[in-house]
Formats: C-alpha cells, structure tokens, sequence
C-alpha cells in the first residue's frame, strides 16, 4: 500500500509536471506568433516596404507579406502608388493667439499682427488657406522620414506661397478691385495659374531635397487655394466696391439720359427738316402757280401770237406788285443818261 508521503510526492510531480507543459505550450505558442508576426495580408490601398536589419530588401504591394520576425525584418505599411492624401498647410492659417487679439488690436504685438498674412508685390496683404494632395512615390524614403515628411511638406509650401504672393499683385491672387481689372482679360488667367504654380514650386524644393539625399518620397498632385483679405480691410474694400458701383449705376444713368436726349433732338430736327421740305415744296408750287401764266405766254409766243400781249400782262402784274413797296424808282434801259442815287449817310 501507498503511504501519505508518496501519495504527497506523486502529485508534486503531477503538478510539476503540469506546470511545465503549460509553460511549454505557452512558449511555443508565442514562439509561434512570433514567427508569424510579420505575415499578414496587404490591402489594395497600401503596399509594404521591407527592412532586413535595417536596409531596404523589398516593396511589396497588396496581396500576402512573409516577412521575418522582428529584429530581422521590419515591416512599414504605407500608402499605394495611387492613393492620393489630402494634407492642410498649418503654417499659412492665422495662430490662435493672433485671433484672440483681433479681438482687441491695440494689445496685439507686433509679431502676431502679421501672422498669416502674406504680402503681396503690390504691397498688399492676403490670406491663404492651402491644402495640399500628394502621393508616395518613394516608399524607401518615405519610410525613413515618415516623422518628418508633414512638418516639411508645411515649410516648403508656406516658403513657396510666400514666394509667389510677393510676385504677384493682389488682383492676380483674388479679386479684390473689379472695378480696375473689368478690362483685363489676363487676371483671371493669372488666378487660375496661381494653383499650378504653387505645386510646381513645391515639387520644384522637393525635388532639390531628393538630389541631396534627403528626399521624402512624395510628390504634389495638385493644391486648393482659398484666398481672402484680412477682416480689417474687408469693410474698406466693400466701401470701395460699393462706391464704384454706385458710380457705376450714375453713369449709366446719365448715358441713357444722354441717349434719350439726343433721340429726342434727333426726332425734332427730322420733324424740322420735314416741315421745311414740306413749306419749300409749297412755295415752289406757289411761285410755279404765279408764274405759270407769264411762262406759258412766253413760250407760246410766235409770229402770229399778239407781241404786246405780254407786255400788257407784265403792266398788269406788275402794278400789283409795285403798289406793295413803299417808293419806286423807275429807270428807261434805252436811255444812255446817268442816275444818281443817294447813299446812306455815315
């Protein structure tokens, strides 16, 4: 028969013997998951870049990564070739404490009065709210300036903004004066080409970063630009618009006063005109009626016609036509004798 002592030592083995193979399976587990810890499945919006001790060994795209465990290969998950990320540029946008002293702008410092205005090349100020789109197109750099990339993806756009701003006057960014580019077709033009030109000098830095070995691996799509003008002188610009539209409105005012003006002459002198060619029409119907008579006469003359008939007419008419002027003096053309007449006195 058993004793107590080795029914005791039987079941300190036992346990013993339990404890080990948990612990035992416990290490194999997490031996296991170890080993398995870089396999896994790559969606089709990233792709992986592959680090063995520390140098690049491979990019893989979507699908199923084998990798080996850590510290042998480290595994980066990072955006796909196509997938395009939006990013705001902090640095353009106006700081907290620069609003909070609008508020109040006789205790506000020099140095938050120009925070988040840029100058412009007519020495205006505008601000500009900027968001930028961009796709990985080094994985390899972009995995080992991943910390790094957003903070100088903020300086070199708000460096390229400030560099186009001071090139450009402030109606080629916004229309701020429409009264002194109506004429100017280039201005809107000038506006639109604001966006290419701000991502061409962003990738233009990037760029020059990546000749020196400190690329990081993107590459701008295209920006949104909001532009604006500072609150303070958004009410002097809209007294300004206000002005040149009413100015406006004045002088197309007195244009139409102008217009309907001269219709009016123009209808009167026609209504002018026609009474005269309609009273000269009448006097020459006139003058031809009262001349009608002595004309036919003469012209009906011949040899056989009366030659004193027309004389007697012309004594006829003549009388009537004498006794409407005031004196009359007479003179015989077949007589060579001189007559003197007098003149009026000086």
């Amino acid at each position: 028969m058993q004793t107590s002592k080795d029914r005791n030592s039987m079941a300190q083995y036992q346990a013993v013997h339990l404890v080990s193979v948990l612990l035992s399976a416990i290490m194999v587990l997490a031996a296991v998951c170890w080993a398995t810890s870089n396999i896994g499945e790559i969606a089709p919006e990233n792709r992986a870049v592959v680090l063995r001790l520390g140098a690049l060994n491979r990019v893989q795209e979507s699908g199923l990564l084998w990798a080996l465990p850590a510290p042998f290969e480290k595994v980066f998950l990072l955006p796909a070739s196509a997938t395009v990320l939006e990013h705001p540029i902090n640095g353009l946008l106006r700081s907290p404490a620069a609003r909070i002293g609008d508020a109040d702008v006789s205790t506000q410092s020099d140095a938050l009065a120009g925070s988040g205005y840029l100058l412009t090349a007519d020495a205006s100020v505008v601000q500009l709210d900027v968001r930028v789109f961009y796709r990985v197109t080094d994985p390899f750099a972009y995995a080992l300036q991943q910390d790094h990339v957003l903070p100088a993806l903020d300086r070199l756009a708000t460096r390229s903004a400030v560099v186009i701003c001071a090139s450009r006057d402030l109606d080629s960014i916004l229309v701020a004066r429409p009264e002194l580019v109506a004429s100017d077709n280039g201005a809107a033009e000038r506006r639109e080409r604001l966006r290419a030109d701000l991502v061409n000098s962003i990738n233009s830095s990037l760029s020059a970063l990546k000749s020196k070995g400190m690329g990081l691996g993107i590459e701008i799509d295209r920006a949104d630009v909001q532009s604006a003008l500072p609150a303070t002188a958004v009410n002097a610009f809209d007294q300004v618009l206000t002005a040149s539209q009413q100015a406006e409105q004045a002088i197309a005012s007195a244009q139409n006063d102008a217009e309907k003006d001269r219709q009016g002459a123009d209808q009167n002198a026609d209504r002018i005109v026609q009474v005269a060619e309609a009273k000269s029409s009448e006097r020459l119907a006139k003058a031809r009626a009262d001349t009608a008579t002595v004309a036919g006469f003469a012209s009906a003359r011949g040899s056989e016609s009366d030659p004193g008939l027309l004389w007697r007419l012309y004594r006829d008419r003549v009388a009537q036509i004498l006794s409407q002027a005031g004196s009359v003096v007479t003179v015989d053309p077949r007589d060579d004798a001189r007559l003197i007449l007098q003149g009026a006195d000086k």
